[in-house]
């Protein structure tokens, strides 16, 4: 007897992080900036009427890993500004701001790979290579542009926020 594990394990996770309550809209704007991400890459390949190959499909899975990479280190940086005791706006603001450095340097040394694969590379290289620059730049969009303005329409409409939900903000000394 044969079970199908499709439907619990592919479409109740986005659905999960799209739901929990405790989750704050930081982490909510981490999942759907994947899934925009997926998407542009989905777009701009559909545009260009790529054919969707093995190598293809092992750098869009590399993008996406890429991309949470990019969200997990907007994450933290912003727990890092609220464990220093900095407001939560200022908290958001400067996380994406010291994390752009981070993000940037990561997609550019990547990129740069990318370019070589797909000078030097032939056949499936090259098709790795095409998709995964491509990734690399609706990747930039999505992690760094889009899911700050997600941030931004959610916090940014209250007045005075008084804290962020981000998951737990772990203090030095606190749980002594």
């Amino acid at each position: 007897m044969a079970i199908n594990v499709k439907p619990i394990s592919v479409e109740s996770k986005p659905r999960l992080m799209l739901s929990a309550p405790r989750l704050g809209p930081t982490v909510r704007s981490s999942t759907i900036s994947l899934a925009v991400n997926l998407l542009l890459l989905i777009a701009v390949l559909s545009m260009l009427q790529a054919t969707l190959t093995l190598p293809g499909i092992a750098a869009i899975a590399l993008t996406l890993g890429m991309a949470i990479d990019s969200n997990v280190l907007i994450n933290e940086r912003i727990r890092e500004e609220l464990r220093g005791g900095a407001n939560p706006q200022a908290a958001i603001n400067t996380g994406y701001e010291r994390a752009f450095a981070t993000i940037l340097d990561s997609n550019v040394t990547t990129l740069i790979a990318g370019l070589a694969l797909l000078a030097f590379g032939s056949g499936p290289i090259r098709a790795f290579a095409i998709v995964h620059c491509l990734g690399i730049v609706t990747s930039m969009f999505s992690a760094v542009m889009f899911s700050r303005g997600l941030v931004n329409f959610w916090y940014g409409r209250q007045k005075r926020l008084k804290s962020v939900s981000i998951g737990q903000v772990w203090k030095p000394g606190a749980a002594a």
